[in-house]
C-alpha cells in the first residue's frame, strides 16, 4: 500500500469495496479457465445510481494515483484492451480515464498494420509504444490482435513474409511465448500491466450493430467487413479461449470484464485500476533537507517582496489622498 498517511487510511474502505467488483473477474493462470462460464450480462447487484457512485469514487482516487505515479517517476502503467468489435472499447477508455490529467496518460489505437509494420517482427510496433516511467499507457486492441485476427484469418500471416520454414504448427504457441515473456519483462522492469477482456455477447453486438445503423452520429463507426467477422464468431471466441489460457499471469492478469451493460462494465475497469495501483508504493518524492532550506530562502524572499509591495501601494493611496 503507498504510504500517505490520511489518505491511505481513507482509501482502504474503497479497496475492500471494490474487491467483489475485480476478483470474479480476475485470470491470473493459477487456475482453469473456461469463457464460457464467464457472465457476459452481470450487474453485480448494482443499479445505474450505485454505479455511478462508485464510478466517481473510482475517478477521484484513480487522479490521486495518477498525480503520484507521474511525480513518483518509478512505476509505469500499461492497460489492455481487447474484444469483439462494439464490446465498449472506446468507451470504455473514455469514462474510466476521464478524470486524470492527460499529460500522463497515452493512448495508442491499432489497425490494420502497415507495409512498415510488417517489415519488422510482430510486436514491433507495439512495443515501441509501451508508456515511460510516471505515465500510463493504453492499447486500444495490441500486439494480441498477433494471436486472434490473425489466426482467424491465417491469409495475414503470409504478408508477414516470415520465412516459411519458421511458420509452422507451433507457430501460435510460441507467440504466446513471446508475449508472455515480454510481459514478464516489463514487469520485471516496473511496468503495471492489467488487461481487459471486454466480454459481450452475440446478441448484443447485434443490438450495438443496430443503434449504429439506426443512429446518423453513428454511421461512421459501422463497417460492412463488421458484419464478416461477426460470422466468424466462434473461431473469434475460441482464439481469446486460447488468450486468457497461456498468457493469464500474475503478473499480467486479464480481467474478463461483463460488457453487456457499459456501466457495469467500467465499474470493473475502474475498480481493477484502483486496486491495482493501490498496491504500488506511489507517495509524492520527498524533498532533500538541502533543498527545504533553498525553498525557505525562496518562500522568505517572496514573503518579504509582498511586504515591499504592501507598503508601497499604501504609501501611494496615502500621497493621492
Amino acid at each position: 500500500m503507498a504510504k500517505n498517511g490520511k489518505n491511505d487510511k481513507a482509501s482502504r474502505p474503497l479497496a475492500r469495496q471494490l474487491k467483489q467488483y475485480v476478483d470474479p473477474f480476475r485470470v491470473d493462470g493459477t487456475a482453469e479457465f473456461h469463457l464460457k462460464f464467464h457472465k457476459t450480462n452481470e450487474k453485480g447487484d448494482l443499479d445505474k445510481d450505485s454505479a455511478k457512485k462508485i464510478m466517481d469514487d473510482n475517478r477521484d482516487r484513480l487522479r490521486d494515483l495518477q498525480e503520484k505515479l507521474y511525480a513518483q517517476d518509478n512505476w509505469s502503467v500499461l492497460l489492455i484492451f481487447q474484444g469483439m468489435d462494439a464490446a465498449g472499447k472506446d468507451s470504455a477508455i473514455e469514462h474510466v480515464m476521464s478524470g486524470i490529467n492527460p499529460q500522463g496518460c497515452q493512448v495508442f489505437s491499432f489497425k490494420q498494420p502497415s507495409s512498415k509494420e510488417l517489415d519488422h517482427d510482430f510486436m514491433w510496433r507495439t512495443t515501441k509504444s509501451v508508456p515511460e516511467r510516471g505515465r500510463i499507457g493504453i492499447f486500444n486492441r495490441s500486439y494480441y490482435e498477433e494471436v486472434l485476427v490473425v489466426r482467424v484469418h491465417p491469409d495475414i500471416l503470409e504478408k508477414q513474409r516470415i520465412p516459411r520454414e519458421l511458420v509452422t504448427k507451433n507457430i501460435w504457441s510460441e507467440r504466446f511465448e513471446d508475449i508472455a515473456a515480454f510481459e514478464k519483462y516489463l514487469a520485471r522492469n516496473g511496468t503495471l500491466i492489467l488487461k481487459f477482456f471486454l466480454n459481450a455477447s452475440k446478441e448484443e453486438q447485434r443490438q450495438r450493430f443496430l443503434d449504429r445503423l439506426e443512429e446518423p452520429a453513428k454511421n461512421w463507426k459501422f463497417s460492412l467487413a463488421d458484419v464478416s467477422e461477426r460470422k466468424l464468431w466462434d473461431k473469434y471466441q475460441a482464439a481469446y479461449q486460447e488468450i486468457l489460457r497461456h498468457t493469464s499471469a500474475e503478473h499480467a492478469p486479464w480481467y474478463v470484464v461483463p460488457a453487456d451493460h457499459k456501466w457495469f462494465a467500467r465499474v470493473v475497469i475502474s475498480s481493477a485500476i484502483v486496486s491495482a495501483m493501490e498496491k504500488l508504493d506511489l507517495h509524492f518524492p520527498e524533498v532533500a533537507k538541502d533543498t527545504k532550506e533553498e525553498l525557505k530562502q525562496v518562500r522568505d524572499a517572496l514573503e518579504q517582496e509582498g511586504r515591499v509591495v504592501a507598503r508601497v501601494s499604501k504609501k501611494q493611496k496615502v500621497d493621492g489622498a
